[in-house]
C-alpha cells in the first residue's frame, strides 16, 4: 500500500498533477545541416524560440544584439515546439495542440555580399507562408494608414517620422523578431512573407508564442527584451512644447499664463538653441547669452543665433534684463511652481563644442551631412562606449542643474545625401549600412545606464526620441513620431501608425499634438481651420499614454492663443486637458500595469477581439486599456479651407452643431457612450453625433474607471476621495497602482495595488484586500461609486475587503 502511495506521488509530479512541473535545465539547441546550410534551433523559454541559419557546418557566428537581452535559460516549453524538415531544412512552429502556427518555405538566402561595405558578409533572407486569413502588424511607425500589412512591401531603414522596426505579430497570436539592426526589408507576397537585410553573417530571428493572444506575445516581447520602465507621474499629465521658447523669461511667461487661467499643466519644453548658434550646437551648456544674462557683452556675441540678432540689439538699446538670470533659476522657477522641466539634447555636435572635440579625439564622430545642413556639426557613434561617456560627461552639467527629463531629438540619426560611401562607414561595431537602426536604442540606452548609475539619483529617468528600436521600453524611453505635418491626412495616418508601433511592445507614444509643420494652412491659431485640427488632435491626446502639445514656428500653439473662454477651440481643448487629468487614476494604474504585468495602454483591436475581423483590421480605432474604445475624429467637419489656406467655420454656430461620425462596436461586448451614458449592442456600425466639444469614446460593459481630483498639476491633491464609475452589462476587473510617483523604489516592491471586482448577475461591487505599500500611502480613502443611470453609493476604505451591493 505504501508503495502504491509513493508510485502514485511520483507519477503525479512527473505529470504536474497537483504541482507544477520542475523546470528543466536547456536542452541543447537542434542542429541540422540541409543543403550545406547550418540550421540552429534553441528554446530560450517556455514562450520563445531561436532560429539560426548559416552557411557550412562550422560553428555558430558571432553575432552582437542590440535589442535582445535575454539568456538561454530553464523551461518546460509546452506552449510551442519548433521541429526542422530533414529534407529542406524548413523550420515549422506549433503550437503545444500540435497545430501549425508557421513554417518556413523555400530556400533561404545567404549570398556573399562581395563588393560594397562589408565584402566579406552576407545578404539574408527567410521566407514562411501565412495563412490566408490572418492579419499582420507591426513593423513600427511608418507614417502610413495601413494596419494590417499583408500584401505590402516596406524598407526598414529609420529616418525621421519613419521608426522601422523588424518585428512582426500575427493575429493568429504569435510575433516573430528578425535580428538585425541594418537595412532590411519586409514584403508579403503570394510567394509568401519575407525578411530580409543587406548586412550579416547569418539569418537570425526569434518566435514568439503563448497563449494565442496578443497579451502572451507582448509579455514574451518583454521577456525577450526587457520589461518596461515606470514613468512618474506628472509625465501622464498634460505637456506644453514649441518650437521654440527663445529665452527663459519667454518660457516662464507661458507657464505662469497656463496657472492664471487654471489650464492644468505638468511639463513644459526647452527647444533647441538654448547652447546659441549652430557651431556651438548641442553644447549641453547654456552660452545663448539671453540665459545667462550676457545679452551686449561683446565676450557672448558669437554664439547669439542668427534670429536673435536684431532683438538683441533693440535689448541691450533699451538696457532691458531678464527676469531669469541663470539656467539654475529657471529650472527652480518651474519647479516652485509645480511643473517639471524637459530640455532638448541631440546625438550631434557643433565644431565649438567640448564634446565634439573630445570626440574628435577617440575617432567617435561619424563624417556626414546632418542638421543642421552645412554648419560642421557631426553626429557621435554611440556604439563606442567611450563616446557614451562622454556623451553623459557633458549631459551631467544639466543632469545637476535639476532638469526632468531629456528630449533625445534626431537619434535616427538625419542623415543626407546617403549613399555607398556613407554606407561603408564605420562605427565601432561595423558598417553605417549594418547597424543604423540601432543608434536610437544605444544612445537613449548610453544615457539611461549612466544615469541610473548617478549617486544619489532620486529620478525616474525620462527620455522621448524622435526614433526607435525594438527594446527601447526597457531604457526609460519613450518615442514621438517625429516632425509630421499639420494636417487632416497625417493625424489619419498617425492612428495605425501608433498602433503598429506599441505591437512592437513599446507601450509609451505620442505625436506632436496638431502636428509640427502647419505648411498647408495661414499659420495663426485664430484661423478656424487649424482650431478645428488643434482641437480634434488635442482630445485625442487624452487618450494616448503621453499628452504633449507642439508645433514649429512661426505657429504658436498654447492653448491660450486659440481664443478665451466661451470660444468653442478653447473651451474643447481646455475641457480635452482637464478630461485627461480626471482620468490620471486610471491612466497611472495602466502605466503600473504596463510595468507590473506587461501591459499595454493603447491596445489595437487585434489584441482584445482578435476573432472580430472587421475590428481587428481598423486602422481608426483602439483601446485606451481595457475600458475605453476611442475613435479619433480625423477628418474636418465643422470648417473649410479657402485657396490662400484660411480657413471659415460652416456652421453660424459651430458650438451647437453635430455632425455624424462612423463608429464600429466590436461585437461580443456591450458599450456605453462615455459622454452620454447611451447604451449599445456590439457588433454594429452607428452614426455618433459629435460636436465639438467631445469625440466618439466608448465604455465596455463590466469595466470600472476611476475618477480623481479636478487639479491644476498631477500632485496637486491626494488621491484620497475617488470616483468609481461602474459599468453593469458584464462581470469586469480593474486594478488600482499606486506608488511614490518617482523614483525607482516600485522595482523593489514598494507599490500598492487594489483590486475591484464586479459580478454583473449579483449585482456586487467587490474592492479587494491592499496589497504592498510605500512610504506615504494612504492608509484610508473614500469611493464613491457612480452607475450610468445615476445611483451612487460612498464607501470608507481602509484597505480591507469590502463587498458593495448595488
Amino acid at each position: 500500500m505504501k508503495y502504491t502511495r509513493l508510485l502514485w506521488l511520483s507519477l503525479c509530479l512527473m505529470m504536474g498533477m497537483g504541482t507544477k512541473a520542475a523546470k528543466v535545465k536547456p536542452a541543447p539547441a537542434e542542429v541540422k545541416v540541409v543543403n550545406d546550410v547550418t540550421i540552429r534551433v534553441t528554446y530560450l523559454s517556455d514562450d520563445i524560440v531561436r532560429v539560426v541559419k548559416y552557411p557550412g557546418q562550422g560553428a555558430m557566428p558571432q553575432k552582437k544584439s542590440y535589442s535582445v537581452i535575454l539568456d538561454e535559460g530553464a523551461f518546460e516549453h509546452p506552449n510551442l515546439n519548433a521541429t526542422i524538415d530533414d529534407q529542406t531544412g524548413c523550420v515549422t512552429f506549433r503550437n503545444a495542440r500540435g497545430e501549425v502556427l508557421l513554417s518556413e518555405t523555400g530556400t533561404p538566402v545567404l549570398s556573399l555580399r562581395q563588393q560594397g561595405a562589408d565584402p566579406d558578409k552576407l545578404r539574408i533572407g527567410q521566407t514562411w507562408r501565412l495563412t490566408s486569413d490572418e492579419d499582420i502588424y507591426g513593423l513600427g511607425q511608418l507614417r502610413d494608414e495601413t494596419m494590417s500589412w499583408r500584401g505590402h512591401e516596406v524598407e526598414l531603414w529609420n529616418h525621421n517620422t519613419y521608426i522601422a522596426i523588424p518585428y512582426i505579430t500575427s493575429s493568429r497570436g504569435y510575433g516573430l523578431y528578425w535580428d538585425n539592426a541594418g537595412k532590411s526589408r519586409f514584403k508579403d507576397s503570394e510567394a509568401g512573407m519575407q525578411f530580409s537585410s543587406e548586412v550579416a553573417n547569418s539569418i537570425d530571428y526569434y518566435f514568439i508564442y503563448r497563449d494565442g493572444t496578443q497579451d502572451g506575445v507582448i509579455a514574451g516581447i518583454r521577456q525577450l527584451s526587457g520589461q518596461a520602465t515606470m514613468f512618474p507621474l506628472w509625465t501622464m499629465g498634460h505637456w506644453q512644447c514649441r518650437e521654440r521658447y527663445k529665452t527663459s523669461d519667454e518660457l516662464a511667461a507661458v507657464l505662469d499664463k497656463y496657472r492664471e487661467l487654471q489650464i492644468p499643466l505638468d511639463g513644459i519644453v526647452q527647444d533647441w538653441q538654448y547652447w546659441g548658434c549652430d557651431s556651438n550646437w548641442n553644447a549641453m551648456k547654456f552660452q545663448n547669452p539671453y540665459y545667462i544674462n550676457k545679452v551686449g557683452d561683446p565676450a557672448w556675441e558669437k554664439f547669439l543665433p542668427d534670429d536673435l540678432k536684431k532683438l538683441a540689439a533693440e535689448y541691450k538699446a533699451k538696457g532691458l534684463e531678464p527676469r531669469l538670470k541663470s539656467p539654475e533659476e529657471m529650472v527652480s522657477y518651474v519647479h516652485q511652481n509645480n511643473a517639471h522641466l524637459m530640455i532638448s539634447i541631440w546625438a550631434s555636435f557643433g565644431s565649438w563644442t567640448e564634446p565634439y572635440k573630445e570626440l574628435e579625439k577617440i575617432g567617435a564622430l561619424l563624417p556626414f551631412d546632418t542638421w543642421p545642413r552645412n554648419k560642421g556639426v557631426l553626429p557621435y557613434d554611440p556604439f563606442n562606449p567611450k563616446a557614451r561617456d562622454i556623451y553623459w560627461k557633458y549631459l551631467s552639467h544639466l543632469y545637476k542643474m535639476g532638469f526632468d527629463a531629456w528630449w533625445t531629438d534626431s537619434t535616427e540619426p538625419d542623415h543626407f545625401e546617403e549613399n555607398a560611401t556613407t554606407d561603408a562607414y564605420q562605427t565601432y561595431d561595423g558598417s553605417w549600412l549594418s547597424v543604423k537602426n540601432a543608434f536610437p536604442l544605444m544612445t537613449n540606452r548610453g544615457i539611461y545606464d549612466h544615469q541610473r548609475a548617478t549617486k544619489g539619483n532620486t529620478k525616474r529617468s525620462v527620455q522621448m526620441t524622435r526614433s526607435g528600436s525594438f527594446g527601447l521600453q526597457h531604457y526609460g524611453t519613450f518615442s514621438w513620431s517625429g516632425d509630421v505635418n499639420a494636417s487632416w491626412k497625417e493625424m489619419k495616418n498617425q492612428v495605425p501608425s501608433g498602433l503598429n508601433f506599441t505591437l512592437c511592445g513599446i507601450p509609451f507614444w505620442n505625436t506632436d499634438l496638431g502636428g509640427f509643420f502647419y505648411w498647408e494652412f495661414e499659420q495663426s491659431p485664430k484661423n478656424p481651420a487649424i482650431q478645428e485640427l488643434q482641437t480634434r488632435w488635442m482630445q485625442w491626446g487624452t487618450f494616448m499614454p503621453l499628452m504633449r502639445n507642439h508645433c514649429s514656428s512661426p505657429m504658436i500653439s498654447e492653448i491660450y492663443e486659440f481664443g478665451q473662454k466661451g470660444d468653442w477651440a478653447y473651451d474643447a481643448m481646455v475641457d480635452a486637458v482637464k478630461l485627461r487629468y480626471r482620468l490620471l487614476p486610471y491612466i497611472y494604474s495602466m502605466a503600473g500595469e504596463v510595468v507590473q504585468h506587461s501591459g499595454m495602454m493603447m491596445r489595437p483591436l487585434v489584441m482584445d477581439f482578435a476573432d472580430d475581423v472587421k475590428a481587428r483590421r481598423l486602422n481608426d480605432e483602439y483601446m485606451f486599456g481595457h475600458a475605453l474604445l476611442v475613435k479619433p475624429v480625423t477628418d474636418p467637419l465643422y470648417t473649410w479651407k479657402d485657396d490662400q489656406k484660411r480657413g471659415h467655420e460652416i456652421y453660424p454656430d459651430l458650438a451647437k452643431a453635430k455632425a455624424p461620425v462612423s463608429v464600429y462596436l466590436p461585437k461580443g461586448a456591450q458599450w456605453y457612450d462615455f459622454f452620454t451614458g447611451q447604451r449599445h449592442e456590439g457588433g454594429r456600425t452607428i452614426q455618433r453625433p459629435t460636436p465639438i466639444t467631445d469625440m466618439p469614446v466608448y465604455v465596455r460593459a463590466g469595466s470600472i474607471i476611476p475618477f480623481g481630483p479636478d487639479v491644476q498639476y498631477s500632485s496637486q491633491q491626494a488621491w484620497d476621495s475617488l470616483e468609481l464609475h461602474v459599468y453593469p452589462g458584464a462581470n469586469g476587473t480593474f486594478t488600482l497602482y499606486e506608488d511614490e510617483g518617482d523614483g525607482y523604489n516600485y522595482e523593489r516592491g514598494m507599490f500598492t495595488e487594489i483590486p475591484f471586482r464586479w459580478d454583473d448577475n449579483a449585482r456586487t461591487l467587490t474592492i479587494g484586500q491592499r496589497s504592498g505599500q510605500y512610504k506615504g500611502m494612504l492608509q484610508q480613502r473614500v469611493f464613491r461609486i457612480v452607475l450610468p443611470n445615476g445611483t451612487t453609493k460612498t464607501i470608507d476604505y481602509q484597505g480591507a475587503e469590502i463587498v458593495i451591493k448595488l
